[in-house]
């Protein structure tokens, strides 16, 4: 690969970095925000789900921008968006500071990703080297959410939760400051510059009730009368959207696309994928804090394990296409973690970190076989037209999937404990049995994503993918 081509890679996959990072730092700074800033139990979501709630609710919209007004411009304003949102995280004196920021942060994030990935698809001929672009870029996602929690125990621990949102802002710098000389900009090549107003409007406003119907109805209730309004509106302004497309004659969403099988199991993927190995990180850090009373730093130590083996799947993934093609890779990785999940149901009360090792090694494994080939198998036969709002597809369906999939465990562990503590809460007895049934549930939604693999993707037989393996850098 030319040095050029290493340069926009590079660029590329520290935007990925950074955006998996942040989803996870903050799971170990939060006690700290949450103690300084005097956010209560219920409050102290909102950290999170103003994230989730922004970047889940403008991903098709970013997407679709992107392939109007180009993906590098695209690109650079979602990063500084970004930053920006970092930067005021960071001097945040008050929690609803700090909640917009971390919505600020959202909406760059929804901007940014679907850029990225458009930015691989035109910088990166196809073949052999737009994969190993894509393989590098996907396997920072999954290094990235791991080592966000080592990082984000060393910040603040020996620095203060602050540093986990300054840490992003001289990276965004540099990487706005990059972009012009080393990204080729790219662009739909249609004439006309349509932004599908009533399609925009009615998709990102029924993703946004939707959302947050799912963020706040562990809280509140699955039918109270506070949030079930919010679903059932989202849902109307949902088949609005569909009826809005089929009529547009340049809609935000090509509905065609999901005549796409690769794109449609790719999304599917993406879903369950988060719905189980993006909801590890936070009942791993309850343990780990709740049960075991480590430290920020102790925490995030505990899980060196589970980001090296994350950069050790990464290098693997070569290997695994060549050997069982697009499905059984990702198929694999699910396997691994439903192996990984079930050995996590054995943490004890009275562990240590030891007892972590076996389960997170594995899960790490599945973790980066399985994120990296989701978006390789949904980047196949993408028309160049749609590439952003094809890629933001996948990344909603993984949005999605996380909110959905930490819900329906909060669901099942509410009607097993019949009252309405909340996990932070518990005695540590209590709180291990809950952890251990949310990685039960975790593992059954991994045995789906093996059956969704087989029946949605394309069984490209192995020696079809010589010519486009994945390789990583030396």
């Amino acid at each position: 690969m030319k040095t050029n081509k290493l340069l926009a890679i590079l660029v590329l996959a520290v935007s990925q970095l950074i955006m998996a990072l942040d989803y996870t730092i903050i799971f170990v700074a939060m006690p700290s925000l949450g103690h300084d800033l005097g956010f209560s139990a219920s409050h102290l979501q909102w950290v999170v789900s103003a994230y989730s709630l922004a970047f889940g609710g403008f991903l098709l919209l970013g997407g679709r921008l992107s392939d109007l007004m180009g993906r590098r411009m695209m690109f650079m304003l979602a990063m500084g968006l970004f930053g920006l949102g970092s930067l005021l995280g960071g001097l945040a004196d008050s929690q609803l500071t700090l909640i917009l920021a971390r919505g600020l942060q959202g909406l760059g994030g929804a901007l940014l990703s679907p850029a990225t990935l458009s930015l691989i698809m035109s910088n990166f001929e196809e073949g052999r080297e737009r994969n190993r672009a894509m393989g590098i870029w996907a396997s920072m996602g999954g290094v990235g959410m791991s080592l966000g929690l080592l990082l984000g125990g060393v910040l603040t621990s020996y620095i203060g939760w602050e540093a986990t949102f300054f840490v992003n802002v001289p990276i965004a710098l540099i990487v706005i400051l990059l972009s012009p000389v080393v990204l080729v900009e790219s662009k739909s090549a249609s004439g006309s510059r349509h932004y599908d107003a009533a399609g925009t409007l009615s998709v990102t406003a029924g993703m946004l009730l939707v959302v947050y119907y799912l963020i706040q109805s562990p809280v509140t209730g699955w039918l109270s009368a506070a949030t079930l309004p919010y679903l059932l509106i989202g849902v109307v302004l949902l088949l609005a959207f569909i009826r809005i497309e089929k009529k547009s004659k340049e809609p935000l969403l090509p509905l065609g696309l999901f005549r796409n099988r690769n794109l449609t199991g790719a999304s599917l993927t993406a879903f369950l994928f988060s719905a189980s190995f993006g909801t590890l990180y936070y009942f791993l850090t309850l343990y780990t804090q709740g049960v075991l009373h480590y430290s920020a730093i102790q925490s995030g130590l505990s899980f060196l394990p589970l980001t090296l083996s994350a950069f050790l799947g990464a290098r693997m993934i070569n290997y695994a296409l060549s050997k069982v093609g697009v499905a059984g890779t990702i198929a694999v990785g699910m396997g691994l973690g439903l192996i990984g999940f079930l050995l996590l149901t054995r943490l004890s009360e009275y562990g240590s970190a030891w007892g972590i090792i076996p389960g997170t090694v594995i899960v790490g494994l599945g973790q980066a076989l399985v994120f990296t080939t989701m978006f390789i198998a949904g980047s196949s036969g993408v028309d160049p037209k749609t590439q952003g709002v094809a890629s933001a597809v996948i990344s909603t369906g993984q949005q999605i999937g996380g909110a959905v999939g930490l819900a329906v465990i909060m669901a099942v562990l509410s009607a097993s404990l019949g009252s309405t503590a909340t996990l932070e809460t518990m005695l540590p007895a209590d709180l291990n049995e809950a952890i251990h049934t949310a990685f039960v549930i975790s593992a059954v939604i991994a045995l789906l994503g093996i059956l969704v693999a087989y029946s949605t993707l394309k069984q490209n037989k192995p020696e079809k993918l010589q010519d486009t393996k994945v390789t990583p850098l030396h």
